[in-house]
């Protein structure tokens, strides 16, 4: 486009924009000088300045979407969108109403700080960015804990966790996010998280004896300690099936809470091998996405079980 067209052919002009969202360095490449973009952004004028170097090419109220491109405009071609705005776009829809924010992550060395409607955090776990609809947005994962961070309330924290983990997102994932972070404003996800994970194992566990029921095996021992010939401890197995040796865990929230408890997980495995147990391990999600599919695992690895003491 070249100097003064702009003026004739305002259409030209916003194709050139996101949604007609569009910084003053790129109108300057069009023609328009940044005095004039200024000057076209002032009460009563035609265009509006959303943020610092970024105009909107009307005078209505912005749209959420014109915001969004403005906040990304505004931060730079690596920034992420995460938080509130990042976890809707997601498909959760228990945010708290607090007044529209849109907060990105940067990479670290970025100078770029928050203004206006744009909350900029610097980071050096900047995650890969999933793209939806254009808009480059944070994991699930990592924007509701950066979400919850920022919230401070336990009732709102536990309602978009909760929320969260109903969708898909994984408890696992979850506490090795909260785990790889920052420990700022980590105490009320943390607790809110345990609390979820506790009742979700206990659901599981419900899960786990309507699976059992399908696969017409001998009903196991239920939350049985194990321990060895000479007593010591191997393991209190989910599900214990006696005359297979063949031990049932539902057990995948311990096995990622935290580097602590994954090295506990396979301590445990291990002392299971040694006691000559067999071990199913068994994803709590799939006991009720796929009953008939863990059934049919269980069935066959008991067989096996069966199958293992005989040869011995």
């Amino acid at each position: 486009m070249k100097t003064g067209d702009w003026a004739r052919d305002p259409e030209g002009l916003y194709q050139h924009s996101r949604g007609g969202v569009v910084t003053v360095a790129r109108l300057g490449e069009l023609g328009v000088p940044s005095m004039t973009c200024y000057r076209r952004c002032r009460p009563g004028k035609p265009w509006q300045r959303l943020l610092p170097g970024v105009v909107l090419l009307g005078s209505g109220a912005p749209t959420r979407r014109q915001l969004v491109d403005a906040a990304l405009l505004y931060a730079g071609p690596d920034a992420v969108l995460t938080g509130a705005v990042a976890c809707r776009r997601q498909g959760l829809r228990g945010l708290p109403d607090h007044p529209f924010g849109v907060h990105l992550l940067v990479p670290l060395e970025h100078k770029v700080g928050s203004s206006g409607h744009v909350i900029i955090e610097r980071t050096t776990r900047l995650p890969q960015a999933i793209m939806i609809d254009g808009v480059p947005l944070a994991p699930l994962n990592r924007a509701v804990l950066d979400e919850c961070r920022r919230l401070g309330s336990r009732r709102e924290v536990s309602a978009l966790l909760a929320e969260a983990v109903q969708r898909g997102a994984s408890l696992a994932e979850l506490f090795a996010e909260l785990d790889a972070g920052s420990s700022r404003g980590t105490a009320i996800p943390r607790e809110a998280l345990h609390r979820i994970a506790d009742g979700a194992r206990s659901a599981a566990e419900v899960d786990a004896m309507k699976v059992w029921r399908m696969s017409g095996l001998p009903e196991p021992l239920w939350n049985h300690e194990l321990r060895d010939e000479n007593g010591e401890y191997i393991a209190t197995a989910d599900g214990y099936f006696v005359a297979a040796g063949l031990a049932w865990e539902i057990d995948s929230y311990d096995f990622h809470f935290g580097k602590q408890q994954y090295a506990a997980t396979v301590a445990r495995n291990a002392r299971y091998a040694a006691a000559g147990i067999v071990v199913l391990q068994t994803l709590p999600s799939r006991l009720r996405t796929e009953p008939k599919r863990v059934a049919a695992e269980l069935v066959a690895a008991h067989r096996a079980a069966i199958a293992r003491n005989q040869a011995a």
